[in-house]
């Protein structure tokens, strides 16, 4: 909406629709037509499917699905597919969109893609899981492949969910197909390094970052709200390379110290869900975790932990957002006009399809990479990508968030008008 001539985010706005305004004040800004905003302000295709899986118990439980594309102008669409229970038609639509604006920013032959599944892998049996893995590539296998939407893991989905899928898919389509999907495990064609990208391209980007206002990471006080996949992995490299984590956050709840965690232990002992916290009895909110004292801010949790009610209290003085969406564009205004460099998902969350990118190449040309090339290659377009959207942020003078949708938004439109759709 705009006031006073001023464009403003609701705060009460669903992830969808305040996606959708970031990319129309990005269109505006490079004075694209409207049309151009009404063909991106929602995916070419979405998909919704309900697939049957027979439970340990005998019973019968119907799951809903999605796979969303948003635009495939540059090309393929890619994007991974989540197993939660919040799952939503509106959610997947706007990480499929958020897809495209990562490949756009780290210029990836790409349109974004995202699927998911409305379930509670938690309580799952291994069995009831593969079946429903099964269960939803037969529900989307015609609009998928390895030259057509590419999948990959996302939240509570890993190498083991990627395997089935590839298995169902191939049986499908009677040859074996690797580069249907991208996170595998290592022998049936993942790449090295993938598991661990987008925290070390987390990591990456907020090196880069800490330099642009004066920081060095080593002796930083870093909190990680998050300790999944991306945040303990984060964790682990951001404690190699000196900084003391002081602060931790899982599902359960968050501790924090201002001396530093043992970040050894905290790994040691946590579930394959990134629970720990639950294990001490001094822990605290996720809420309270977030305005304590720290140099480093990383939200590798889930959406909307950063609001226009904790923004003014936030001591951070770097943001680098590693979940998706977790920050509203009102706290980004605030936080903004604070001085707080903000380095947004788009960018520092990139490194997982850079890497399942490279995965997909190597699968099409059946050589593989050793993992100090793929960690090369990967910082390599981060850096770059990085200074890109610093750089667009500061000659066109806005906020790093709307730079990087500028730049991530560019191949795209571009694409779009080459092919003569707008």
């Amino acid at each position: 909406m705009i006031m006073n001539g001023k464009r403003t985010l609701s705060e009460n706005m669903d992830v969808l629709t305040s996606t959708q305004q970031v990319i129309h004040m990005a269109l505006q800004t490079m004075n694209e037509p409207p049309a151009m905003f009404d063909l991106l302000k929602e995916p070419l295709r979405m998909l919704t499917v309900r697939i049957p899986v027979k439970m340990d118990d005998g019973s019968v439980q119907v799951f809903t699905g999605y796979r969303a594309q948003h635009n495939d102008a540059v090309g393929p669409t890619k994007g991974g597919v989540r197993f939660h229970p919040d799952v939503t038609a509106e959610e997947v639509k706007a990480l499929s969109m958020w897809m495209s604006i990562k490949c756009g920013i780290v210029s990836l032959p790409y349109g974004g893609g995202k699927g998911g599944i409305a379930c509670d892998p938690r309580t799952m049996s291994m069995r009831e899981l593969e079946a429903l893995s099964r269960g939803y590539v037969r529900a989307i296998s015609q609009l998928v492949g390895p030259t057509k939407d590419i999948p990959a893991p996302d939240v509570y989905t890993n190498s083991q969910v990627m395997a089935w899928m590839m298995d169902e898919y191939s049986r499908i389509r009677e040859f074996d197909s690797p580069s249907f999907i991208t996170g595998k495990p290592l022998v049936l064609g993942g790449s090295y390094g993938r598991e661990s990208s987008t925290a070390l391209g987390v990591t990456i980007v907020l090196k880069e970052a800490a330099k642009m206002v004066g920081m060095a990471v080593e002796g930083a006080r870093v909190i990680i709200q998050g300790f999944g996949n991306a945040g303990s992995y984060l964790a682990k490299f951001l404690h190699d390379a000196g900084a003391i984590i002081v602060g931790i956050a899982d599902a359960r709840g968050a501790l924090y110290d201002p001396n530093g965690l043992d970040i050894l232990e905290l790994l040691d002992r946590r579930d394959s869900f990134g629970a720990v916290t639950h294990l001490y009895s001094n822990r605290i909110t996720n809420q309270e975790l977030l305005v304590k004292e720290c140099d480093i801010l990383v939200p590798a949790a889930i959406e909307n932990q950063l609001t226009e009610e904790n923004a003014p209290h936030i001591q951070a003085k770097l943001i680098v957002e590693a979940a998706n969406g977790p920050t509203t564009y009102a706290a980004t205004e605030i936080l903004s006009k604070r001085g707080v460099l903000i380095v947004p998902d788009v960018l520092a969350s990139a490194g997982g399809v850079v890497v399942s990118y490279f995965e997909w190449v190597q699968n099409n040309q059946g050589y593989y990479w050793p993992l100090e090339e793929v960690n090369a290659k990967l910082e390599q377009l981060l850096v770059d990508a990085f200074h890109k959207v610093y750089q667009t942020s500061v000659t066109r003078r806005v906020n790093m968030r709307l730079a990087a949708y500028i730049v991530g938004l560019k191949r795209m439109t571009e694409a779009v008008k080459w092919r003569g759709w707008i």
